[in-house]
């Protein structure tokens, strides 16, 4: 993870990720210094979505805040890769929905409605997490590993358990 160099001024309608440490928090830049984000309404102004309850709570709030003050200490970069695969909502839309939506209370699971959900829904009309389908990922192959590990050692049950059924027999 690249932190944004300070030099590095977004624009409105960037999508903003910050870093957490274990995950990664999203914001849209609205100008001004300000950005949009979807937060847990236990957080106390400034807080960002640095706690637990954005995992337990199910619903949160859409707050504009200043950018450093949800950034903190953490790293953050200008992240709009999703430009790749779909298109941009023009800048206007972006940020007039943005702004619409501060004060609204709306419904969070960190598996299908999340703060990434919500700032690709603003750019792309789009709600999608990637840092959700990463997490799938690591615990499909996890899955899969478990399974062939379990596999294999039953299978070396099976081929070693016999050969000592056979030298009982033989003897």
């Amino acid at each position: 993870m690249a932190p944004t160099l300070y030099d590095e001024k977004p624009e409105p309608g960037d999508l903003i990720e910050i870093f957490r440490g274990t995950y990664q928090h999203w914001a849209v830049y609205i100008g001004d210094g300000f950005v949009v984000h979807l937060a847990p309404p236990s957080e106390v102004p400034g807080a960002g979505s640095n706690s637990m309850m954005s995992v337990l709570s199910e619903k949160a709030v859409v707050k504009r805040e200043e950018l450093w003050d949800v950034v903190g200490t953490n790293n953050w970069k200008i992240n709009n890769s999703l430009d790749e695969k779909y298109k941009p909502l023009p800048v206007p839309v972006i940020v007039k929905e943005a702004r619409k939506l501060v004060g609204k209370e709306l419904p969070y699971c960190v598996f299908r409605g999340n703060c990434e959900h919500f700032a690709n829904e603003l750019r792309y009309g789009k709600a999608e997490s990637r840092q959700v389908r990463k997490a799938g990922e690591v615990v499909v192959a996890a899955g899969l590993a478990t399974m062939v590990g379990l596999g294999v050692v039953a299978l070396a049950g099976v081929l070693f358990g016999s050969s000592k059924k056979q030298d009982k027999n033989t003897k």
